[in-house]
């Protein structure tokens, strides 16, 4: 799943996220990933961060009766790369479905740390700044 571009892998994997695609979404990790959500545990590390992380992104939403989610990135207001390192910061909408109400949440950040290996960029970390309700 590599890519020439950082700001298209963090497409691809919101991509994947959008269609509940987990595969997807850990091809474009790095194995040593860590991801940082307002959920709890908070912090999943390691090759299985995505397939943890998205396993407790379902269980969270049926205890609340949540479903239906996606994200829409806007432009980003930071695509930096330095050699193999990349940073980039894109504001973020999510819509959702909570006990069949429709619901956005705006003003959201995806915050992303990637590394480029040999067969193209990884994400290294991600963090979600929640916005509002």
């Amino acid at each position: 799943m590599g890519s020439a571009e950082p700001l298209a892998v963090v497409q691809q994997y919101i991509d994947g996220f959008n269609r509940g695609d987990v595969e997807q979404m850990a091809a474009a990790f790095a194995d040593s990933a860590a991801i940082l959500d307002g959920m709890a545990p908070h912090l999943w590390q390691g090759p299985t961060a995505t397939r943890d992380w998205y396993r407790d992104v379902l269980t969270e939403g049926e205890l609340h009766g949540a479903s239906g989610y996606c994200v829409t990135l806007a432009d980003p207001v930071h695509n930096n790369v330095t050699g193999d390192s990349a940073y980039v910061v894109v504001p973020a909408t999510m819509t959702f479905t909570v006990k069949g109400t429709q619901m956005t949440q705006t003003g959201a950040f995806f915050t992303v740390a990637l590394r480029k290996q040999a067969d193209g960029w990884r994400i290294a970390a991600w963090a979600w700044t929640k916005g509002k309700q």
